[in-house]
């Protein structure tokens, strides 16, 4: 291949990773898609491809669908314990940012509720609402009719919408506030400061460390208290698990605030929050070091602030 070909490809890879990413919520699978759309690239005719952006657009739309679609991955998410993988502010993976539609779609709690459309429907929620693209080239890229992408669209939008919990825009400076009460309420010992910041519909969910076979559900505030309470109480058995003890930083992960357990610069469990009416409205906590690999990668190349608690 030549390197005319090669530099058309490196300037779309950020943007088709960020596709995938938003297609399948994983990191390293998203970065395998865009390799085998490199392959596929490397092999074509390339002189009959008109417009090369489209041409890798539904190459790398169509090889997630096909991942989404295998035995493979609907066994991993209909075992339920999957969960999307979290980035950390500023990766470039988490692509374009400049609406709310697009912020909206990379979060954490879109990504979970994705996982509900089938997968025509995500890709054409993702192309419509993270990058714009109108119905007509939707329907060329997913090969369905332009009446077909706005019925997709509008299903998932639909579903989205009416389930999701919180979701707010918030300014940095207010998310940082709220976790920073939140944490200082968790790490207080008293429940009931816990579940004065909770929505009434509040709902959490755990990865158990990575060791549970599902992921734990939360669905009411007392529960979700005492669960929050247990999971920064520190112990000797937590400190072991770690491999010390863990500072705790505000950061934002997929555009949403979050409080990241740190030992020896390697982040080692996250809480990711929604915010609603300044109050929390969910909690997403990822302890499993498979999950938090990219996050790592990311955070050794970050400038972190002070943590907001120095030592465990």
């Amino acid at each position: 291949m030549d390197s005319a070909a090669i530099d058309r490809f490196e300037a779309s890879r950020g943007r088709l990773a960020s596709l995938a990413y938003r297609l399948l919520g994983s990191a390293a699978d998203a970065e395998d898609a865009v390799q085998d759309a490199f392959l596929r690239w490397q092999a074509a005719d390339r002189e009959r491809v008109e417009v090369p952006e489209a041409w890798l657009t539904k190459v790398v739309t169509n090889l997630c669908l096909d991942r989404l679609r295998s035995a493979q991955a609907r066994h991993e998410r209909a075992a339920g314990a999957w969960l999307p993988e979290p980035l950390l502010e500023d990766d470039p993976m988490l692509g374009p940012a400049d609406t709310f539609e697009q912020r909206e779609s990379v979060s954490l709690a879109v990504l979970t509720l994705m996982e509900r459309l089938s997968p025509v429907e995500r890709a054409a929620y993702v192309l419509r609402e993270a990058f714009s693209y109108p119905h007509a080239e939707i329907a060329g890229i997913l090969d369905i009719t332009e009446s077909a992408s706005q019925q997709h669209v509008h299903r998932a939008r639909r579903r989205v919408t009416a389930e999701r919990r919180g979701g707010d825009e918030v300014d940095p400076a207010s998310a940082r506030r709220i976790v920073e009460e939140f944490l200082a309420a968790a790490v207080s010992g008293r429940t009931d400061r816990l579940v004065a910041m909770l929505t009434a519909d509040a709902a959490a969910v755990s990865d158990g460390y990575g060791l549970a076979r599902r992921l734990l559900r939360y669905e009411t505030r007392e529960p979700i208290a005492s669960y929050v309470r247990a999971g920064f109480k520190p112990t000797a058995a937590k400190r072991r698990m770690t491999g010390g003890s863990p500072a705790f930083h505000i950061a934002l992960v997929n555009g949403s605030p979050a409080v990241l357990a740190v030992v020896d610069d390697r982040v080692v469990g996250a809480v990711v929050f929604e915010v609603s009416d300044g109050k929390v409205a969910s909690l997403l906590g990822i302890a499993a070091a498979n999950r938090l690999a990219r996050l790592n990668e990311s955070w050794r190349q970050h400038e972190p602030d002070a943590p907001a608690i120095n030592a465990w």
